[in-house]
This record gives C-alpha cells, sequence and structure tokens, in this order.
C-alpha cells in the first residue's frame, strides 16, 4: 500500500526530492482512498505546505518538533523504554520481524523509526498493516494530541494513521502517556530534564504489566516467533 508510503515520506526530514515530490501525494491517497475523507483536509493541507515551503524553514520546523522534544520523538521504543536495556531486545526482535518479511533495513537505521515502520507497513497486505498498526497506536495517538496543541500540520500523519488503525487503542495507556513532559522546544532547562526522565510506565503497581500487554512494546519483548508468525501476536 503506498498510502503507508507517503505517510512515511511525509514523516522524513525535509529535502529538495521530499518538495519535489510532495505534489504527488495526493494522487497516490486518491488511488488507494485509504485515509478517509474526514482526514484527508488536513493531510493535503501539510503535503501542500511542503510542496511550497522553503527548505530551510521546513527543516527548522521538523528540527524543533520531532528532533528536539522527546515527547514527539519518532523512535517508537523511546515513549516506553527510554534508554533501558528493555529497549534493545525490543529492537532485536523488531528487526527480526522485518527480516522475516523479507524486508531489509539500513546499517544506520533504527528499527522502531515511525517513517521505517511505516514503509515496512507499505510491503504488507492492508489488513496485515492495520493490525500491525494497532499495536503502537497509543503511541501515536499521544502524538497526534501533543502535535494538536502545538496546532501543527504534522498531526494530520497521526490523525490519518489512527483512522487507518484496525483497533482503536486504550484510552488510559494514551493518557498516561499524555502525562509525561512535554515541554516547549525553547525552554532548554525542560528538555534537558525531559530526556533525563525514566521509561514511561502504564498505570501503578501490578496494573503496570497489565495494562503494557496488549501493546506493541511488551508484545515485541515477550515474542520469540518462527519466520512466518508475527512478534505481535501472543
Amino acid at each position: 500500500m503506498k498510502t503507508f508510503k507517503v505517510l512515511s515520506t511525509l514523516l522524513t526530514y525535509p529535502s529538495h526530492d521530499l518538495i519535489a515530490a510532495a505534489p504527488e501525494f495526493a494522487g497516490v491517497l486518491d488511488s488507494e482512498n485509504l485515509v478517509p475523507a474526514a482526514q484527508r483536509g488536513a493531510l493535503d493541507g501539510l503535503i501542500g505546505e511542503i510542496a511550497t515551503g522553503e527548505l530551510y524553514d521546513l527543516q527548522e520546523r521538523y528540527g524543533l518538533l520531532f528532533d528536539r522534544t522527546r515527547s514527539l520523538a519518532l523512535h517508537l521504543f523511546e515513549h516506553v523504554h527510554g534508554e533501558s536495556r528493555d529497549r534493545g531486545q525490543a529492537m532485536v526482535d523488531l528487526k527480526t520481524l522485518y527480516e522475516n518479511s523479507g524486508f531489509a533495513i539500513a546499517a544506520n537505521e533504527l528499527p522502531d523509526f515511525v517513517p521505517l515502520f511505516l514503509e515496512f507497513l507499505s510491503t504488507q497486505p492492508v489488513e496485515a498493516a492495520r493490525d500491525l498498526l494497532a499495536q503502537p497506536a497509543h503511541i501515536l495517538a499521544a502524538m497526534a494530541e501533543r502535535l494538536g496543541r502545538r496546532k501543527s500540520s504534522y498531526q494530520a500523519v497521526f490523525d490519518a494513521l489512527m483512522a487507518i488503525v484496525a483497533e482503536a487503542p486504550q484510552q488510559a495507556i494514551v493518557d498516561e502517556l499524555l502525562k509525561g513532559p512535554d515541554p516547549d522546544p525553547m525552554d532548554f532547562a525542560a528538555l534537558d530534564a525531559a530526556w533525563e526522565e525514566e521509561e514511561v510506565k502504564f498505570g501503578p503497581g501490578t496494573q503496570d504489566q497489565a495494562g503494557c500487554r496488549d501493546t506493541l512494546v511488551a508484545r515485541l519483548r515477550h515474542a520469540r516467533r518462527a519466520v512466518n508468525s508475527s512478534p505481535f501476536v501472543n
């Protein structure tokens, strides 16, 4: 599904190639009709901004959002593991999922980078892609909310993903993620403090593991599957 490839590309660092390709994105989305009409207006707006924007301005905006702000980091496991040891094993398991599906990644790309994950989904049958997308849906929903608070056009990408996903995330888990620090990208002291936070926990006490068990990370962490199996399924 090229729709996932378009959404992946929209979340990459702006370049001359991205600006040149952007006018073609609407046609791809039209042809597959995977993104509902209710989400297309905002998504087309972002595409238009990229297609007509100045490269430096686009890069500065992207950097302030996704590179400087931990709560908007485009690495899925950053939101649940931080820099803990569990993140490494989750990376290995996700990379194994890719490899078992015949999807190769460049050596300098981390498996949990959202654009890479979406590119992988573009190689899968649509229903399988929807099911896989449902696993980190709570992270994507939290990011959509945070981008909305900033009135960022990039919210449109995450809203589109949430409209495509097979199953809505548990709101309680989304709310837990939203409780974390979300500093202004120009507040350097707050940003430093946020990057030092420990990994996110879902719910109090013994509910932590129960709340996390249905998420992407827990399924990855506990999975050891054969070649044609998915680590997202218990």
